[in-house]
C-alpha cells in the first residue's frame, strides 16, 4: 500500500469530513485506490459534497459536466494532483 503524501493526506481528510466516513481513517486510505464504487464506495452525491469542500478550501471548481471528472475523481492521488495544479493561491 502506498503512503499518502502530506497533500494527499489533507485531501483524504477533506473527503472523510465532507461525506462523514466514520469508519475510515485518512492514513488508511490508499492514494491509488478508487474513490468510488469498489474503493471507498462513494457515489455521485458524495462527489458533489467533496466538490463543494474543495471549492471552499482551495477555490477549485469541478463540475459534473467536466469531461475529465471521472479521471479527476478516480483516486485520492489524482484528485490531489488536480487540486495542486488548479488551486487559487
Amino acid at each position: 500500500m502506498s503512503v499518502l503524501t502530506p497533500e494527499q493526506l489533507e485531501i483524504a481528510e477533506l473527503i472523510i469530513e465532507a461525506v462523514n466516513l466514520e469508519d475510515v481513517e485518512s492514513k488508511d486510505i490508499n492514494p491509488d485506490e478508487q474513490i468510488f464504487t469498489n474503493g471507498l464506495g462513494l457515489d455521485s452525491i458524495d462527489a458533489l459534497e467533496i466538490s463543494l469542500e474543495l471549492s471552499k478550501k482551495y477555490g477549485v471548481k469541478i463540475g459534473a459536466g467536466d469531461e475529465n471528472v471521472n479521471e479527476i475523481f478516480s483516486s485520492v492521488a489524482s484528485l490531489t494532483d488536480y487540486v495542486q495544479n488548479n488551486k487559487k493561491s
